[in-house]
């Protein structure tokens, strides 16, 4: 294993571990203790375990939850992608329980409660996501059922799952105030996920000028699942012959390209733009 590999690992291992913590300090500390179901299968434990009482706790009703999800996952989209969420998932399961038993709950304003609750799950979110994980959960399920329905996007399947969760903790806990802070939640989490990730959009359309265009090929082709195109340039000042990259990479897996690319050529011309509909392998596919 190459030096580039086993840094790679052990940041891919630091940052599973602080994501997954962040995340269970936000169920455990903030929104679990005031009945808050921040949509997800997290929300839908919270519920689950307010209704069977402490005979099952949040940790394992989220990790019997998404065992089902991660391994239909699995069969369908390959062990690849989905390794780092399987670890992320057993990492959270277990942090909530422990945050839970060992961390203060707070309770006094159910606001600013919802709030902090939504910064830490979405700061701990991003973190997964830039390393190319999840915290698997309705993450998968709306993977698997945009296969099942082409023409509904992710994030709209995503939207109504969550509500869906929403819906049934109003249903748990009786009371509609529990909706209104589970979309406050909801809606800073999307925001401090969307803050990590830069504004990534489905996909991520990075153009690279660089005279290393055969390293950095085999690099981003070795060591992400990202298409890769590469064509002739000249540059207008100088007249020397480059390669342009074209590069399609998921949003989970934009910092991680990014900072390949520039590990390799410090002097690359690089732009981004985003791709909202990206077909064809490793993305949609073509029907």
């Amino acid at each position: 294993m190459t030096p580039r590999r086993i840094k790679a690992a052990a940041l891919d291992a630091v940052i599973l571990i602080l994501g997954s913590a962040l995340v269970a300090a936000g169920l455990s500390m903030f929104t679990a203790p005031n009945d808050i179901a921040p949509g997800g299968v997290s929300g839908l434990a919270t519920a689950l375990a307010y209704l069977v009482g402490d005979r099952i706790s949040i940790g394992l009703w989220t990790f019997l939850l998404n065992v089902p999800l991660v391994i239909v996952a699995w069969r369908k989209l390959g062990f690849r992608p989905l390794a780092r969420t399987a670890v992320a998932t057993v990492l959270l399961s277990l942090f909530i329980d422990l945050f839970t038993a060992v961390l203060p709950h707070y309770t006094n304003n159910i606001l600013l409660a919802a709030c902090f609750g939504g910064a830490l799950c979405g700061a701990g979110m991003g973190l997964l996501f830039v390393r190319g994980a999840s915290t698997g959960g309705t993450d998968l399920l709306s993977l698997l059922l945009n296969r099942a329905f082409p023409n509904l996007s992710v994030s709209r399947l995503l939207l109504f799952v969550d509500a869906g969760v929403v819906v049934f903790a109003v249903c748990v806990f009786r009371n509609i105030e529990v909706a209104l802070y589970s979309f406050v939640t909801i809606f800073v989490t999307t925001k401090i996920i969307d803050s990590i990730m830069q504004g990534v959009d489905y996909a991520k359309v990075i153009y690279i000028v660089t005279e290393s265009g055969e390293d950095m090929r085999k690099t981003l082709t070795a060591e992400t699942e990202c298409g890769v195109t590469v064509l002739s340039a000249r540059g207008g000042f100088t007249g020397r012959e480059k390669q342009l990259l074209m590069v399609i990479t998921r949003r989970s897996e934009f910092a991680q390209t990014l900072g390949l690319v520039k590990s390799i050529d410090k002097t690359a011309f690089i732009f981004v733009t985003n791709a909202t509909e990206v077909h064809g392998e490793g993305f949609k596919p073509i029907e």
